[in-house]
């Protein structure tokens, strides 16, 4: 970045996200001193010129806060009447377009697929106003039936299966018409399908929640905090400021209930790497707003680390794999054993084997594509 370095833009944008996201929780007092530091905020963004919007606009992306910091960025650029401020506009219109766009196509797809079982929108909507760079679904049905039905009324086409992917038990479409891929986890969660009980919850608690003019079923919120813990602490291995402000939002509205959210993770072996999930988002939340998230005992003395562990890095905010990560890895490994989940421990055995291809990969071609 020019004139404003990724590192600083993090900031920036953790600020007029999560403040604006929590301000309602604070006392009168407080309010009005957030509300004078995003004004301050605001008004040293209004003097950016078309590169360093364009810097901020690159990182917002990655972390999918887009509809959470411009449509406000934009209103401060254009009192100070700063020319940026009509492209800027543009963008976001564009942005909101495309959102726009994806749901039109979403809609009938759900439609369609759970005629052969139930569908549950995962991941995509947890950034609402943003959206994902692709759309996530879970579906109980047939793969055999989703492929079947994806091509006939969508004529849509399977993007090649990397290892990853057969082993997730998931699909890849390329859909006419939908720059978005459609991504169908079948029966299956986690980077090597290894998690199967848990998806019993996430059907049987998944509702229906409005999204503009549109309706989808979605899961619960402590089903909705399972599949952000593995794709997190279990694959990924960084956080996006779009997952800290999506928890920090169920946290704030009260709407996780931590003991049936234990009973979930603690036989899924996943209760440490969803702790320490929580207590890292916590953590960082503080560091912008003044105070963390209300966690319970029960969260606090299982997690085993926190924000302080956390730094940015390439883009995102990087947890330690060594030992930290693995340790996680190895705790999930040794609770399938113990619930004679022999197959399901077998797969998830594969995973180090899987990383260490697909950091090859991209070493000598530059993309793990085929492989994770």
């Amino acid at each position: 970045m020019n004139a404003v370095s990724a590192t600083g833009c993090l900031p920036l944008l953790s600020r007029l996200v999560l403040e604006a996201d929590t301000s309602s929780l604070l006392l009168s007092s407080d309010r009005v001193a957030s509300e004078s530091q995003q004004e301050a905020i605001a008004r040293s963004v209004s003097t950016y010129g078309p590169q360093e919007i364009g810097d901020l606009w690159v990182l917002a992306n990655s972390h999918h806060v887009i509809m959470r910091s411009f449509p406000r960025l934009h209103s401060v650029m254009k009192q100070a009447g700063n020319p940026s401020s009509e492209p800027m506009e543009r963008a976001i219109e564009k942005e909101r377009a495309r959102i726009d766009h994806a749901l039109s196509f979403l809609t009938p797809i759900c439609a369609t697929l759970s005629t052969a079982g139930r569908v549950v929108v995962i991941k995509s909507l947890d950034h609402w106003p943003d959206f994902g760079s692709d759309i996530d679904l879970y579906t109980n049905a047939d793969s055999s039936e989703v492929v079947a039905l994806m091509a006939r009324e969508f004529q849509a086409r399977l993007e090649e299966r990397s290892w990853g992917d057969r082993l997730a038990n998931k699909w890849n479409f390329i859909v006419p018409g939908l720059p978005e891929l459609v991504e169908v986890h079948v029966g299956r969660l986690g980077q090597t399908g290894e998690q199967v009980a848990i998806t019993n919850s996430l059907v049987k608690h998944a509702h229906p929640e409005n999204f503009g003019r549109h309706t989808f079923v979605v899961p619960a919120a402590e089903d909705r905090l399972m599949i952000t813990t593995l794709q997190r602490m279990y694959r990924h291995f960084y956080l996006r400021l779009c997952d800290i402000a999506d928890t920090t939002r169920l946290a704030d509205s009260d709407a996780i209930d931590y003991e049936y959210l234990h009973s979930l993770a603690d036989p899924a072996g996943l209760w440490d790497g969803l702790a320490t999930y929580l207590e890292t988002v916590s953590g960082y939340v503080k560091q912008y707003r003044g105070f963390g998230l209300d966690l319970p005992p029960l969260v606090t003395d299982a997690a085993r680390f926190g924000a302080d562990l956390v730094h940015f890095r390439r883009k995102f905010l990087r947890i330690p794999i060594f030992p930290q990560a693995a340790g996680l890895y190895m705790a999930e490994w040794r609770q399938l054993l113990l619930n004679g989940e022999w197959l399901n421990a077998l797969r998830l055995s594969l995973l180090p084997g899987l990383a260490a291809a697909a950091a090859i990969e991209l070493k000598l071609t530059g993309s793990d594509k085929g492989i994770w």
